[in-house]
């Protein structure tokens, strides 16, 4: 008797143009066109006097924007940067949260589990990483010019010139972070939840799998707030910049 496999690859359903499909990537699709469609269902019943489902998302937004607030330290900001922080959160969270639904690992096609959570894939989380932190950037650029994004990691005094290499370097650490970090808790979780349900059934795995709600939760807060940290630090006006360059220029000449 053989037990569960377990991959640490995702498994490839089938070719669409020649690009692989694989069972995360399907999950993906699914957990985003629902969010999509969540999106336009909400939006179409917007009202002065909210329904149930528009009082709990303005309730998360409220949430959501308190939070960004005490980081950015204007809700000018924290308005505008909103949208892809949430997108960030509720992609990761329902990710984490479908791929613990019972139609992922039984549900086969060809012999192969039709989904896997998404970020128990590390093509995944690397991808999702790499878009993170290039939006970080590319806002950043926005928010500040192109003479003050590169003024972030190339200036005149040698000591801000150090400092930004090393922040330059620190993007791709970043990217390294964020992938590693999500995909190493959430696919240790869905390890322990196979090994677990295959040798003690019934009703023994079900504290395990409400921890690892709890865990898909965390794991996308965390990912949503270092993006928001982040990006909060790409887009420090570049006024700020200049001041620390001018009283560090004076300092040297005392």
């Amino acid at each position: 008797m053989t037990g569960p496999e377990i991959s640490i690859k995702a498994e490839e359903l089938f070719e669409l143009w020649r690009i692989p499909v694989t069972n995360s990537i399907l999950l993906a699709v699914v957990v985003m066109a629902l969010l999509v469609v969540f999106a336009i269902v909400l939006n179409s019943r917007l009202a002065l006097v909210p329904g149930k489902l528009q009082s709990w998302f303005e309730l998360f937004m409220e949430g959501g924007l308190g939070l960004m607030d005490s980081v950015f330290g204007s809700r000018e900001k924290s308005e505008k940067y909103f949208p892809i922080v949430a997108s960030v959160f509720l992609f990761i969270l329902f990710s984490n949260w479908f791929g613990l639904l019972p139609i992922v690992g039984p549900v086969a096609l060809r012999h192969v589990p039709l989904f896997r959570s998404p970020a128990a894939d590390l093509n995944f989380t690397i991808a999702l990483a790499i878009i993170a932190v290039f939006s970080v950037n590319f806002l950043s650029a926005l928010a500040l010019g192109i003479k003050g994004y590169i003024a972030r990691f190339a200036n005149k005094n040698p000591i801000l010139s150090f400092v930004g290499f090393l922040e330059f370097i620190s993007e791709f650490v970043k990217v390294i972070s964020f992938s590693f970090r999500l995909f190493g808790n959430v696919f240790a979780g869905e390890v322990l939840l196979i090994i677990i349900g295959s040798l003690l059934p019934l009703f023994v795995p079900l504290p395990f799998l409400f921890l690892e709600v709890f865990v898909g939760f965390i794991q996308a807060f965390i990912f949503a707030m270092l993006t928001m940290v982040f990006l909060s630090m790409a887009t420090v006006e570049h006024e700020q910049i200049k001041n620390v360059n001018l009283k560090i220029e004076n300092d040297n000449v005392k």
